[in-house]
């Protein structure tokens, strides 16, 4: 029991480096960059922000109900009195019939005292002019441009992500290079070495080979010193720590790059964001144009007041009900007209500095095709030359191994090996990143 108990307890300390050491895919390194961004965390903020704005623009096609109260306290207070007497009566003709009437007189005495009272209010709009629909197309479309700005900062996220990927698989494969030459160079070097032993070989052959390896020693380190550098700018994309060690595949996704000839921006995110913002500045002006126009709304309220005494008894002291339609209609416009006017420019500004943006974005469509064009071409004659340059190593060695190469033709087959792989490797992440970046550009990155 105790020893299985001290096996739990290493393997829960193991964890985390067997969690750290696990080898991540470009698919799992993207996914930890967009759990972790906080342009990201930003850009679902603003969407869930827009989505209670629209909400809220919603409510305003709705009634609206609302408590109200009043409580005053006035020490006004007087009398009004009236003093009693005969009264003349008159006849059907109208005339004094010499007869009189007594009456009694009046005696009022009012005094304010506490007025209060309370009552539910409700007022429904009927006509505002086109404010309230405008507000409501403007908060669907806020929502609509959060949603495309999440896209977008996705989008980035994915291209930056996939280059820094791509720049560890490329110090990678450059490291191997770099050690396959190096390997080669020594094999040559323990060769010449026992040649020159045996006075086969010239010191000058010996010095060449020497030369080329201390070389080679120099490039293996700037090699491995690039792939530490790649490694800590992909940490710093996954949010970890720039010294965390990270194991990543060195293959790049299995992509049908012949599939991709389109130049169609209408999937980007910033083309939505265009239309979203020049419908805003048309709304914007609609909403100007409707404080030009009458607004006409229903109100009704129910209430009760109590309160003004007279003679000791309150004057009110009971419920009512009132209803009517409220009109308001707008006489002087001249200062609403110059807004309005002015929102009519804006709007026509948007318009051309939309049209301008899509037609750099169009561009940008077509120089990122081309550039995958070319890509693909020069992978494909990369592969031609680094299996040409294999080939004439292998024969260099073999005429080198029977005397009838010399020793600068042997290391010029070897260093145009190394060249040709290089090249090969470089040729390969360019085309993947000429890829990720056309899919950028045309908006079909997510």
């Amino acid at each position: 029991m105790m020893k299985r108990n001290h096996f739990t307890t290493l393997l829960l300390l193991m964890l985390p480096m067997l969690c750290l050491a696990q080898t991540l895919t470009l698919d799992d390194c993207i996914t930890l960059a967009k759990e972790n961004n906080n342009r990201i965390t930003v850009a679902r903020l603003e969407q869930e922000s827009a989505k209670y704005e629209r909400q809220n623009a919603l409510s305003y096609f709705l009634p609206s109900l609302s408590l109200n109260g009043i409580g005053i306290y006035s020490t006004i207070d007087g009398s009004l009195g009236i003093e009693g007497g005969l009264l003349p009566v008159l006849g059907i003709d109208g005339q004094p019939t010499g007869s009189g009437a007594y009456f009694p007189g009046i005696s009022l005495d009012y005094k304010v005292d506490w007025l209060y009272g309370a009552g539910l209010k409700l007022e429904q709009p009927i006509f505002m002019g086109g404010k309230i629909i405008s507000g409501y197309k403007m908060s669907k479309i806020g929502e609509s441009v959060s949603y495309q700005n999440s896209r977008l900062a996705e989008c980035e996220i994915i291209v930056e992500t996939s280059r820094a990927y791509a720049n560890v698989v490329r110090s990678n494969e450059m490291c191997k290079v770099a050690t396959s030459y190096n390997a080669l160079l020594k094999e040559l070097m323990r060769t010449v070495q026992k040649a020159f032993n045996a006075g086969m070989k010239s010191r000058n052959d010996l010095l060449k080979v020497e030369v080329k390896l201390n070389e080679s020693e120099l490039n293996l380190r700037r090699a491995e010193n690039a792939r530490r550098l790649a490694m800590m700018n992909l940490c710093r994309y996954l949010h970890r720590q720039l010294t965390d060690s990270i194991e990543v595949s060195t293959q790049l996704p299995d992509i049908d790059y012949s599939a991709s000839t389109s130049t169609d921006i209408s999937s980007r995110p910033e083309v939505a964001m265009l239309n979203d913002k020049s419908e805003i500045m048309r709304l914007k002006a609609n909403m100007v144009r409707s404080e030009m126009l009458p607004q006409i709304g229903i109100v009704g309220q129910y209430s009760y007041l109590n309160g003004f005494k007279i003679n000791g008894n309150n004057l009110f002291n009971n419920w009512d009900f009132a209803a009517g339609i409220q009109v308001s209609i707008p006489l002087t416009i001249f200062g609403n007209y110059s807004k309005y006017r002015s929102a009519k420019v804006q709007y026509a500004k948007t318009k051309a500095e939309q049209e301008d943006t899509n037609e750099l974005m169009e561009l940008e469509a077509a120089q990122a095709a081309n550039n995958l064009d070319e890509a693909l071409l020069e992978y494909r004659i990369a592969q031609k030359n680094a299996d040409s340059a294999t080939e004439n190593l292998r024969v260099s060695s073999s005429q080198l191994n029977v005397g009838v190469e010399t020793i600068s033709d042997h290391l010029e087959a070897q260093a145009m090996w190394q060249l040709a792989q290089q090249t090969l490797i470089d040729s390969r992440i360019n085309q993947f990143i000429s890829w990720i970046e056309y899919r950028k550009a045309t908006g079909t990155i997510n």
